[in-house]
């Protein structure tokens, strides 16, 4: 149930109340970096026809932030919230599939339906993955948007559009444009309000924070879980997390799962959830790569010294390429400080991103 607005100013709210504004409606975090992108969707969610762009990776949340804005959109919480998943909308069936069509319009077309855009009436229409949707498609989305006017397929009557537009990109839209795979009047129209959802490992304060919450949410299932234990809290400081916050709810449902004992999460909770990881497969790995450091030994083709410095400066590297836009990630990824990285990457003249 979504949190009354009639008690929270738009402008004067404290950062933990909107913290805790938003995790009431699911989107929690923990991070200082995340409360202006919080404090520009509670500002924006009032603002109820305005149309708003959220950029961030798969899983990094943007789905739950555009329904939390739609919760705290008072004019609009009361009336559906409908997602349009854009990267399965065919060229073919597009229109039919936002606008709806008569029945006869198109061959199999047995019965009349109500497009998404009408199906959100007065409420929101979540356009998911909206860099995925065919440029054939975006002149036409683009013409609704702008008109606010909308005919089903087959239809010779137009009629209003009172749905409100949040989209969600999983890549910046922008570099889409410049490259012509995305319009650049529809990227315009769209971008009136842009939110960016950093990645999970870019935020590693909401971690403690957002385990709990999703175990919390597996409560009625599983035992429940009061805390999180320091050792698992650094472990997953250092996890790169690709999948951002879907892949740690995995990982939570899993650790409940084969957890038998205890009411905190710790290491030995990480571990259990990983049962079809060979724990010896780590080794295996250093075991391959020290045979065949040897093969290049024992051929006479570099000393031991040398094997060792040579193979140093390609794990550096490899570490350097994986990605990380930080040194300090680099750094936690490696298990060492900052200063040895940088040391390290001085001695054996690797040059890294730009960024870094």
């Amino acid at each position: 149930m979504a949190p009354s607005n009639g008690n929270l100013s738009r402008q004067g709210i404290s950062d933990e109340s909107l913290r805790a504004t938003f995790a009431q409606l699911g989107f929690v975090t923990a991070s200082a970096s995340m409360i202006p992108v919080l404090r520009e969707a509670f500002k924006a969610a009032s603002a109820s026809d305005i149309t708003i762009l959220i950029e961030g990776e798969t899983g990094t949340g943007k789905q739950v932030l555009a329904h939390a804005i739609h919760q705290l959109d008072p004019k609009r919480s009361k009336f559906p919230f409908v997602t349009a998943h854009c990267s399965t909308i065919t060229e073919t069936l597009a229109e039919s599939e936002l606008f709806g069509h008569r029945r006869g319009a198109f061959t199999g077309a047995v019965t009349q339906r109500l497009g998404l855009f009408q199906a959100a009436s007065q409420g929101t229409l979540f356009l998911d993955e909206i860099n995925d949707l065919p440029l054939c498609v975006q002149p036409k989305l683009l013409d609704v948007i702008q008109r606010r006017i909308m005919r089903p397929l087959g239809s010779d009557r137009e009629g209003p559009v009172t749905a409100r537009i949040i989209a969600a990109a999983n890549q910046p839209l922008q570099p889409l444009v410049l490259q012509q795979r995305f319009r650049s009047d529809l990227y315009y129209r769209l971008n009136v309000v842009r939110l960016r959802l950093p990645l999970l490992r870019e935020r590693p304060d909401d971690l403690c924070a957002l385990v709990i919450a999703l175990a919390d949410r597996y409560g009625s299932i599983y035992q429940p879980i009061k805390g999180i234990e320091q050792d698992l809290v650094s472990y997953l400081q250092m996890h790169s997390f690709p999948g951002n916050v879907r892949e740690l709810e995995n990982a939570v449902v899993r650790m409940l799962f084969a957890k038998n004992h205890g009411t905190s999460l710790s290491m030995e909770d990480w571990l259990a959830q990983d049962r079809d990881k060979d724990p010896d497969s780590d080794r295996d790995l250093i075991a391959e790569a020290a045979q065949n450091l040897w093969q290049a030994i024992s051929s006479g083709g570099v000393s031991y010294a040398q094997a060792i410095v040579s193979l140093e400066k390609k794990i550096l590297t490899a570490a350097l390429a994986a990605g990380g836009r930080t040194r300090r990630e680099v750094a936690q990824r490696l298990r060492i400080s900052e200063r040895t990285l940088y040391h390290m990457i001085r001695t054996h003249h690797v040059i890294d991103s730009p960024e870094l």
